[in-house]
This record gives C-alpha cells, sequence and structure tokens, in this order.
C-alpha cells in the first residue's frame, strides 16, 4: 500500500503503521548527518522525516517556536536572531542536524552546563508511536500541567518509542553581549580540579567552559598548549566583571566565538568518540582516565566540561586502535557512553534497554519493535 497523505505528519503515521503491519523494521532518518551514531540499526528500510520540515509557530513574545522534526538547528537559529533570540542547543555534529535527531539522542553540547539539555528546553512533542497513532505530549506554553510526561520520555529515547514529528521549545534572550575567552592551563587533572573549584565559587554561571587538550587547542586556536575556553554572556559590564573572575587561571585571550562551532564538528571521519563520566568532584580522575586514552593514541583530542564532570575523548581510527580502547575502557570504573564507535565497542559503552521497565515502555509504544531495533542494545 502506498501512502497518498499530503500532510508529512500524517505521511509519517500511514508509513509507520504500514511498517506495523508489516513487521518491517524501519531506520528513522532525519539529515542523515549522524547516522554513524549510536549502534548499527536491524532494518530493511528506512522513513524519512526529510518532508516534515519548516517553523509551524513562533510567538517571540512568549518565547516559544514550534517546528517540524526535519528543520535544521540553522534554520532555527536564523529565524530566531531576527528577534534577539536563540534556541540554546550546540550538540556536536553542528547545525545542519535536525532538531527532531536532536531532541531524539538528547545531544547536547557545552552550553547544557547553563541552558540544560534538550529535555529541559523542550515543552512538548508531537510524535507517531511504532503501533502508527499520533500522539502529543506536553503543550505550547511554558506553563504545563504535570503527569506521565510523554515528552520527557521520547526525549533521549533514540526513536525506539516513536518518531518526533513536531516540538515545542523554548527560547531564551540573546545577551547584549557574548564573549569568548581562552586561559592557557597545564594539561594536568590538578589543572583542571582547579578550573572547577572556581566554577563552583562563582556568585555567576558561565555559558560554557571547557577544559581542551593541547592538540584539540592546536586545531581550535593555533597554540599547543592545554586552555580552559570559557563563554561569557549578559549585558557588558556583567560580561566584565566575569571576564576579570577568570583572571584567577591565569591570562584570557580573546577568542573568536566561531571557536564553538568548530568544537562542535572537530571530529575527523572514522573517528571513535566516547564519553566518560563520574561526578563533578572527581574531573581530575575522569581526565587522567581519558588522558590515559590519549596518551595510547598520539592525536587523540580531549575537551571536558568540569562544572558537569565529563570527559570527551575523539579517538583517530588507526590499526589497533579499537583493541587499545576497548581495553582500557574495560579498567576504567566510570560510566561510559559511546557515540561513534565499531561494532566490537558497544558493550563496553552502554547505555541499554534491557532492563523489564524499558523492555515494558517499549512492548507499549512500538509492540512490533518496527522502530531503530538494536539501536538501544536491546537486541544484543
Amino acid at each position: 500500500m502506498t501512502s497518498v497523505a499530503t500532510d508529512p505528519m500524517e505521511a509519517l503515521r500511514e508509513r509507520i503503521s504500514e511498517a506495523a503491519h508489516g513487521a518491517t523494521p524501519l531506520r528513522i532518518v532525519g539529515r542523515g548527518t549522524w547516522l554513524d551514531a549510536g549502534r548499527a540499526v536491524a532494518a530493511r528500510e528506512t522513513i524519512t522525516t526529510l518532508e516534515c520540515t519548516g517553523i509551524v509557530d513562533y510567538v517571540p513574545d512568549d518565547l516559544t517556536l514550534t517546528a517540524r522534526a526535519g528543520t535544521t538547528l540553522e534554520e532555527i537559529r536564523s529565524a530566531t536572531t531576527r528577534h534577539g533570540q536563540w534556541l540554546a542547543l550546540d550538540p556536536f555534529g553542528g547545525a545542519q542536524g535536525s532538531l527532531g535527531a536532536t531532541l531524539a539522542t538528547n545531544s547536547a553540547g557545552p552550553l547544557a552546563g547553563a541552558f540544560g539539555h534538550p529535555r529541559d528546553l523542550t515543552l512538548g512533542v508531537a510524535f507517531v508511536t511504532g503501533a502508527g497513532v499520533l500522539a502529543r505530549g506536553g503543550g505550547r506554553v511554558v506553563k504545563n500541567v504535570a503527569g506521565f510526561d510523554l515528552t520527557r520520555l521520547m526525549i533521549g529515547a533514540w526513536g525506539t518509542l516513536g518518531v518526533i514529528a513536531e516540538a515545542t521549545m523554548r527560547l531564551h534572550a540573546r545577551p547584549d553581549a557574548d564573549v569568548t575567552i581562552s586561559v592557557p592551563l597545564e594539561e594536568t587533572p590538578d589543572e583542571i580540579e582547579r578550573v572547577r573549584r572556581l566554577l563552583r565559587r562563582l556568585p555567576f554561571t558561565p555559558y560554557a567552559c571547557e577544559f581542551v587538550n593541547a592538540s584539540l587547542a592546536v586545531s581550535l586556536l593555533g597554540r599547543d598548549d592545554a586552555v580552559a575556553l570559557v563563554r561569557l554572556g549578559g549585558n557588558r559590564e556583567s560580561v566584565r566583571a566575569q571576564r576579570a573572575a577568570f583572571a584567577e587561571l591565569g591570562t584570557a585571550n580573546e577568542a573568536d566565538p566561531a571557536v564553538w562551532d568548530s568544537l562542535a564538528t572537530i571530529e575527523p571521519p572514522k573517528a571513535m568518540v566516547v564519553r566518560l563520566s563520574r561526578l563533578p568532584s572527581e574531573i581530575a580522575r575522569t581526565w587522567r582516565d581519558a588522558s590515559s586514552i590519549a596518551s595510547a593514541c598520539p592525536g587523540t583530542l580531549l575537551h571536558a566540561s568540569p562544572a558537569r564532570g565529563v570527559v570527551r575523548c575523539i579517538v583517530p581510527d588507526g590499526d589497533g586502535v579499537a583493541a587499545m580502547l576497548r581495553t582500557r575502557l574495560a579498567a576504567m570504573e566510570c560510566t561510559r557512553i559511546g557515540e561513534r564507535l565499531p561494532p566490537a565497542l558497544w558493550d563496553a559503552c552502554g547505555p541499554t534497554a534491557r532492563d523489564a521497565l524499558s523492555v515494558g515502555i517499549r512492548e507499549t509504544f512500538d509492540p512490533k519493535h518496527v522502530l531503530n531495533p538494536g539501536i538501544m542494545g536491546e537486541l544484543a
């Protein structure tokens, strides 16, 4: 049966209904920029949100915007900039990725420390379940009734519960000043701990603060020492005061704000990417673990969010690198989350959806298991 629906959400619903009826597994595709992220999907056909695009509703006075899933973050950035507003999401992969993929994977970048993750910025979603039911969770206003939170359930589910078709997002006003500085530091666990302690004492929260190893600093800034890369926002007087507070770390140099876009797209082709994390108070230990990977594999790019306790490792492809990385990860007592990895490494880098609660939810929303089967490790 061929779908003849003209409404993009209805077309998605019909396509998924057909797949459910025939028990045909589907690979969900947005803009196609992140298909090498996550585990392999055991699907024979694909379903795309490429036709499900465009801003549906934008109310600048309410600081809310509703867009369809295939809309790029760049499109949203362009529309909101004209009104002095922005959607504070900066996932790795860049602004050419789609809103739907960003929400489905709950992908967040350095701005998450100040503005939260996609779950925190999403007010409501429309989605199609694996049974072909078009449903909505949340709403289009900032205040909403608490209850069974379908919105949060869909975000980060990697499409396994439903295909996100539309989302309403919370926006923020753009600041008068948005400044990026870099502070040269030693590439040691003690230095990153010093950054974390300063962040805890500050009476304000920087928009972003990343501790970057020397290999990454060369690519981003053209310098061969580690740096603290800091983004500050607010009125101009406030930003001057914020910048002065970082003098405790060392000499602050002005940096091109475009460095954040460069960081989001810095991964070389076929690189292996994994995040290590513990409590923020243990960031020095986590950095030490990440540095052991970099020592064993020259050219590894490391950057950490000290306030969040996360270190992201970008390991270049090469002979024997995957085996080395597997050995190193197996010896680490920390949370390990894979972003891009070869199949042999996924069992060492969770997460999985094999627990009884996750399995039960999946059975409710996608009883035929037609949506992205295997991507959460449930079939491994």
